[in-house]
């Protein structure tokens, strides 16, 4: 089992910048990769961003925040440096992490956390 624990969300100025982090604990060893998905009312959760485990940690991010947000990992800590923000970024966060074991896929996830931002 997995637990992750988001922070660092709140109300920004559009322009603005905000970091969010994520505390992995538990048998994080076994992570393939962790990453961020993000959610508004009414609306399916959508990828914001992944880094692999391992040696290197490849990056991946949606069209949407590709040069504006950085993904980064640091043993159990995972965090998101989002700058430039829009108000279209507005979400509730969520922290990911994704597991294989013999009997398949683990996903976990965070209870998130809320970023605002104002035109």
């Amino acid at each position: 089992q997995v637990q992750l624990v988001e922070s660092g969300g709140g109300l920004v100025q559009a322009g603005g910048s905000l970091t969010l982090s994520c505390a992995a604990s538990g048998s994080i060893f076994g992570l393939v990769h962790m990453g961020w998905y993000r959610q508004v009312p009414g609306k399916q959760r959508e990828f914001v961003a992944v880094i692999t485990s391992g040696g290197g940690g490849t990056t991946n991010y949606a069209d949407s925040v590709k040069d504006r947000f950085t993904i980064s990992r640091d043993n159990a800590k995972m965090y998101l440096q989002m700058d430039s923000l829009k108000p279209e970024d507005t979400a509730v966060y969520y922290c990911n992490a994704v597991g294989i074991t013999p009997q398949g896929r683990d996903d976990y996830w965070g209870q998130g956390t809320q970023v605002t931002v104002s035109s």
